[in-house]
Formats: structure tokens, C-alpha cells, sequence
């Protein structure tokens, strides 16, 4: 239950930033979205002497917050407020780069100077964006405490003869960091690291030696952790948040238990779990890799006489070897793996999931051999961690603690691709998407390939039935009207007591913008005719007298470059093209064109029609070519519309259409950026006119007055 304090706290911090800022206006739908988070978050659930109670939603908000709501500072206000009430952490996580640099660099600082709530913040990273002083001293032997015992440690550390650039890009990267003018971060380094470098001076956690590093007091990954732990709020990104709880938890961010979690951009959030929680890797890869064990585990033993466990790895890799190479065999003969002149690389859908007979019995012994691998390799590698307490500084046994921790990485997901294939989901669960590929560049090699087709239910154990507290918002969360494909996708329907609000906008639709449906003959349907069309109408549509700015947003790679190529050659020469130049530097162009008082016009993609920010008459047209439908040719979306299809429904009006109407609101929401903004859309797709979906898909737009 929300007290008295938490109340008058939001109140006299939102007060504040409206006194101290002249031209702030306080705004209804901003203030009922402050409300609707304070009282969430203070229906948490406290833990019953060891036990966390059983959650059922009462504590998670879905709000969708149109464009100029001003969600960001609703949700670190109220936020803020209530974490800072309750002892927990703030987490909050959005899906683009861009939108965690705004919460760090402005909006953060922001609510901290106006509000006059003392928020602390940090933005949180992956492992790999740090660097690993023990390995970049090692390499270069500079700064390093074992230089004295090592006179050349540096080769040892190298599988081949190093480059100079190599050398002198190493040696500078030792110096700025030990002379504290670079702090580790690889985003701060003022040029370019390639990855292959790169990866030779970062760490992952299979690698690192934890307390026992000698540099571990200056360790940028963990002077970043220690950050968060003293932070009020702590920004990452969808990935970082998923990956920690599928750990378990407190691993890099803070503990769900302990967490109140703002996620925006939560319309990616389901996409995005489904890519977390799929696994893939190459047969002759792995075979490759598997060669190294008993070498590496030898290595391993030496340094920490652990006999037994050696011998195991080396049988586990073994049988893992012997197994792969009974599927080369079982392999060669599918003939949906045949290569031909036109697909040199075929792929095989394991249709629903369900692996043929002949194949369920490799598939069980795979996946038992690389779990006992797995593990036997995590036991060798914890071992090798005590060992490396007492010696400190010895280069062979940082050698192979490198080699080791390769190995166990390799593992981990060699396991993860084989208890995908040897599951067998219940009846009427969503199955798994399970699909080989025959590689054209190694003769009998294949990529093994696995991935959940939903990750509600992963969601629901891990996430929400964890967390103290969670508010998922963006503009566009409700399809067709509803949030039934969000809550479906997220796994928020089984969950009773979860919240949902859709806040009115602050933008008076039908004064400040129109719609426009061109009688357009051909359908999308037809490529050729409908390409041809939309050359006939842009210049009808276009006025290149007004300098102002149009962004035409396309579904085809193809159809943009077609169109932009068959426009009148004085139309051609107003065009920026997405992908023909640096976003940075169309965007700087169409600007300084409109400066000019020239007209502009923006060809641009999916990426286009969302989180471009066109306030004002840098966009006054947005103009759509088509209906933005995904049609599922991927895996994934095969196998999920096939079980669909299965169980009596129909996946193109169950996914596709839902799925175009959160991406059509996306593209539609490009023109009404602010309160002064105007303009029109006009879209070239007569489906919304000639189809029966096309009425759900113009109600859920704006209410724009129609022309």
C-alpha cells in the first residue's frame, strides 16, 4: 500500500521541477502514469522470514505512454521515489543504445537537478565492453607484477607471432590505463579496437580469476559492479537484463528480489528473450575445439592434481566426438540437406519440432555427453581458480586457465543447443524451432541450430515470479487496440493481478494532422505494378517547392531502391537514402537542406520508423509504401505459425496482422512529434481499404482527420 510519505515525496519532487522550470507544464496523462507506478511498485511483496512470496502480478504495470506523455520522467520519479522508499535498485532497461544515452546523459540529471531527489545512476555493461588488465599487462609485459619472474611472458600469452601495429595498439591501451587516462571502458577509447584485439584484453567469467587477480582493485569490470551496488539507479539494456537472469539472478545487475524494474521499449522485450534463450553451433567447430580437451585437461591436471576429473573430460569429449561424428553420417543422406546450384547452404526445419526416430537417440546421448562435459569442465576450471591463488603471476597456468575457459564457454553452449534438441515439449505448449544447416564451406559440416519459439514461460519463471516489481512501458504496447499479443508473448498472462493502462495522448490528432489513402490500382501483392505505382504518385505527393521535409518509410530493401532510381531526376536529386550514407550524416544533410529552405526527402527502412525524432517541419509528410507485415520465413516464425495452424488458428491473423498494427502506429507516430507539430500521412496500400483487416488496422491508428 502506497503511505502518506511516498505520496507527499512525488508530489513535492513533481512540484518542484514545475517551479523551477518556467515553461514546464504539468500534464494529465503524465501524472496519472506517476500514480499508476507509485501505487504498482508499493504492492510489492516483502520476503516471509526466508521465503519470497508467491507473485501474481500485483507488483507489474504495463503502460503504454503515447509520444510527449513524458514517460522517462514519470517512471524515474515515481521510480525513484518508491526504490529509494523501499530499499531496492532501480533497473531500468531499454532496447536501443540511443535511449539509454539520453536516461544517462539528460534525463537522469534532469530529474536530479529539478526534482531535487537525490538519485544516484550508473550505466551498466557486459563483461566483454571491459577490459582485463592481467591480460593486457600480460601481453605486453608492461605494468605487469609477473615481469620480473617473466622476462618474455608476452609469447607465451600469443597463438601467433604478433603484428607491430598489434604490439603498438596494446602498448598504448597499458599505458593510458596504468596512467589512469583511459578508464577500460572500449566505448571510451578514442579509436577503433578490432574485435580479434580486442578479445585477446577482456575476459568473460569463465576466464576471470576473480578475488585472486592481482590488478583485481583495478579491474574496470568490477569497479563498474561495485558502481551499481552504491547506485539508486542502474540503466542497461533488454540483452544485459536477460542474460543475468537467465544466470540466475544478481550475477551482473542487482537481484530481482531486489529490483523494481522500469523496462522501456517493452515491445521488444519478447523478441528479444527468444533470441537469449536460442543456441546454435558449428558440428565441424565443435569438433575442432573437442580435439583441444584432453590437451588443455592434461595442462589443468598438472597444475591441480585433479586425476579423476581430467580422465572424465577427456571420456565426455570423446563420446562427444564419437556422436557428432554418427550425426555427420545420419546427416549425409537427408535429403532436405542436399546442396544445390541455387542453395549451396540448404536448410532443414525439423518439422514441429519432433525429431525423426532415427534421430532421437543420438540427440539424447549428445546431449548427455556435453552436459557431463559442461560440468566437468566448470569443476576443472573452479579448481584451477584455487590453484591460481598460490600462483600468482605463472604464465603457463594463465595460459591454460585461458585455454580452459575457452573450452568451458564452448561447452556451456554446446550443451544449450543439445537440451533444446533433446526436449520434447508437452502437447499444448509452444513447441521448440529445431533446424540444421548444410555449411558450403567445410565439406560434411553442419550448424546446428535450436531456439524456443516463445519465451513466456522462461519470462514468467525467471523475471516476473522474481522480481520485487516491474513497469513495462513505450508508445506502442497495445495491437489492434488490445494487450493481449504483449501479455500473451511476455508470459504477463499468467500472471492475475498484472496491471494494464493505455494513457490518452497530448496531441490533438484531428487538428493537427491528416490521412491520406491514394486510390492506388495495384495491390503489394503484385511487386512489380505496385512499385510502378508509387513512382506515379510521389511526385504527385511530393512538393519540392516547400521546404519542408517528407520521410517516405518502405518494408523492401528492393522497392526503395527501385522507387528511388525510376523518380524524376529533380526529385532524385532531393533524396537521402537510407544506407547510401551514415544515419548521422543523412540526418545532418536533411537538416542544413531545410536550413536552406530546400525541400528534403527521407527514403528509409523498418529502422526508420522507429526512434527517429523529426519534430516540426524536418517532417511534415510521412508517406508509407506498405502495410509493414512480417511474413514468418524464419524458423522460428515457421514452427510457432505451423503449431498455430495446428491448434485450429490462423497465424497470419493472429500474429502477422497484430504485429503490423504495433509497427504501421510506430511508423504513423514519425509526424506528430510535439504539441506545435502538423502534417499528413499518406499510405500506398489499398489492403486497409479492399481487406476486412484493414478497418481494425485504421481504428488503431491516431484519429486524424480523413481526406
Amino acid at each position: 500500500m502506497l503511505t502518506d510519505a511516498e505520496k507527499d515525496s512525488i508530489r513535492d519532487h513533481y512540484r518542484a521541477i514545475s517551479d523551477r522550470l518556467p515553461g514546464f507544464r504539468p500534464r494529465a496523462a503524465q501524472r496519472r502514469m506517476l500514480a499508476e507506478i507509485a501505487n504498482a511498485l508499493s504492492r510489492a511483496q516483502e520476503k516471509v522470514g526466508d521465503d519470497w512470496p508467491e507473485r501474481e502480478g500485483e507488483s507489474i504495470a504495463v503502460i503504454e505512454g503515447p509520444t510527449g506523455v513524458g514517460k522517462s520522467l514519470a517512471y524515474l520519479l515515481a521510480g525513484g521515489v518508491m526504490a529509494r522508499s523501499r530499499g531496492k535498485k532501480l533497473v531500468v532497461t531499454s532496447a536501443t543504445v540511443a535511449l539509454q544515452e539520453q536516461l544517462v546523459n539528460r534525463d537522469l540529471p534532469f530529474v536530479v537537478e529539478n526534482s531535487g531527489l537525490p538519485l544516484t545512476f550508473a550505466l551498466a555493461k557486459g563483461r566483454g565492453r571491459y577490459l582485463c588488465p592481467y591480460r593486457l599487462y600480460g601481453l605486453t609485459a608492461q605494468h605487469a607484477q609477473q615481469s620480473l619472474l617473466q622476462p618474455d611472458p608476452m609469447m607465451a600469452l600469443w597463438d601467433h607471432k604478433p603484428e607491430q601495429a598489434e604490439l603498438d595498439a596494446l602498448s598504448a591501451m597499458a599505458d593510458a590505463f596504468h596512467y589512469r587516462k583511459w578508464n577500460g571502458d572500449r566505448d571510451s577509447w578514442d579509436s577503433v579496437v578490432e574485435d580479434g584485439l580486442w578479445a585477446r584484453v577482456t575476459n568473460d567469467r569463465h576466464g576471470c580469476l576473480k578475488t585472486a587477480c592481482p590488478n583485481r582493485v583495478e579491474c574496470p569490470f568490477y569497479l563498474a559492479r561495485d558502481t551499481l551496488e552504491n547506485v539508486d539507479v542502474v540503466v542497461a539494456n533488454h540483452d544485459l537484463m536477460l542474460a543475468d537472469v537467465s544466470m540466475g539472478g544478481g550475477v551482473i545487475l542487482p537481484a530481482p528480489e531486489e529490483s523494481f524494474y522500469c523496462i522501456d521499449e517493452a515491445h521488444h522485450l519478447a523478441k528479444k528473450a527468444v533470441n537469449q534463450f536460442a543456441a546454435e553451433h558449428s558440428l565441424g567447430q565443435a569438433l575442432g575445439w573437442l580435439d583441444k580437451v584432453g590437451a588443455v585437461v592434461v595442462h589443468a591436471e598438472a597444475h591441480t592434481g585433479k586425476a579423476e576429473l581430467a580422465s572424465s573430460a577427456i571420456d565426455s569429449a570423446a563420446a562427444c566426438v564419437e556422436t557428432l561424428t554418427e550425426w555427420q553420417w545420419l546427416l549425409g543422406s537427408e535429403e532436405a540437406l542436399a546442396a544445390s546450384s541455387d542453395n549451396l547452404e540448404p536448410s532443414w526445419l525439423i518439422e514441429d519440432g519432433i525429431l525423426p526416430e532415427r534421430l532421437k537417440a543420438s540427440a539424447a546421448n549428445m546431449a548427455i555427453s556435453a552436459r557431463a562435459l559442461s560440468k566437468q569442465l566448470d569443476d576443472m576450471g573452479n579448481a584451477l581458480s584455487e590453484a591460481r591463488k598460490d600462483k600468482s603471476g605463472d604464465v603457463d597456468l594463465d595460459k591454460t586457465a585461458t585455454e580452459l575457459g575457452f573450452l568451458i564457454g564452448r561447452a556451456e553452449q554446446l550443451m544449450a543447443v543439445w537440451d533444446l534438441f533433446d526436449t520434447e515439449t508437452p502437447e499444448n505448449a509452444p513447441p521448440i524451432a529445431k533446424w540444421i544447416t548444410r555449411r558450403a564451406e567445410g565439406k560434411g559440416d553442419y550448424l546446428f541450430s535450436a531456439s524456443p519459439v516463445s519465451a513466456a514461460a522462461s519470462l514468467a519463471a525467471t523475471l516476473w515470479r522474481r522480481a520485487a516489481g516491474a513497469i513495462l512501458t513505450s508508445a506502442t504496447l497495445r495491437s489492434l487496440g488490445d494487450f493481449e499479443l504483449l501479455l500473451s508473448q511476455t508470459g504477463l498472462k499468467w500472471l492475475p493481478k498484472v496491471s494494464c493502462m493505455a494513457l490518452e495522448s497530448p496531441f490533438n490528432f484531428d487538428e493537427q494532422g491528416e490521412l491520406y489513402l491514394p486510390p492506388l490500382l495495384a495491390s503489394p501483392k503484385d511487386p512489380g505494378g505496385h512499385t510502378r505505382e508509387i513512382v506515379e504518385w510521389l511526385p504527385k505527393l511530393i512538393d519540392l517547392k516547400e521546404p519542408v521535409g517528407t520521410l517516405v518509410l518502405f518494408s523492401s530493401r528492393k522497392q526503395m531502391q527501385e522507387v528511388g532510381a525510376g523518380l524524376p531526376a529533380e526529385l532524385r536529386d532531393r533524396l537521402l537514402i537510407q544506407g547510401d550514407i551514415p544515419k548521422r550524416t543523412l540526418l545532418d544533410t536533411h537538416h542544413q537542406r531545410l536550413k536552406d529552405q530546400q525541400a528534403s526527402v527521407i527514403f528509409g527502412l523498418d529502422s526508420f520508423s522507429e526512434g527517429l525524432d523529426l519534430p516540426g517541419e524536418s517532417c511534415v509528410h510521412v508517406i508509407i509504401a506498405k502495410l509493414p507485415f512480417a511474413m514468418p520465413d524464419d524458423p522460428v516464425g515457421k514452427t510457432l505459425s505451423r503449431w498455430i495452424e495446428k491448434r485450429g488458428g490462423n497465424p497470419f491473423i493472429e500474429l502477422t496482422v497484430p504485429e503490423a498494427s504495433i509497427k504501421l502506429v510506430q511508423a504513423v507516430g514519425r509526424l506528430i512529434r510535439t504539441e506545435r507539430d502538423y502534417g499528413r500521412v499518406t499510405i500506398l496500400d489499398n489492403r486497409l481499404t479492399r481487406q476486412s483487416y484493414g478497418k481494425k488496422l485504421l481504428a488503431s491508428l491516431p484519429p486524424f482527420k480523413r481526406i
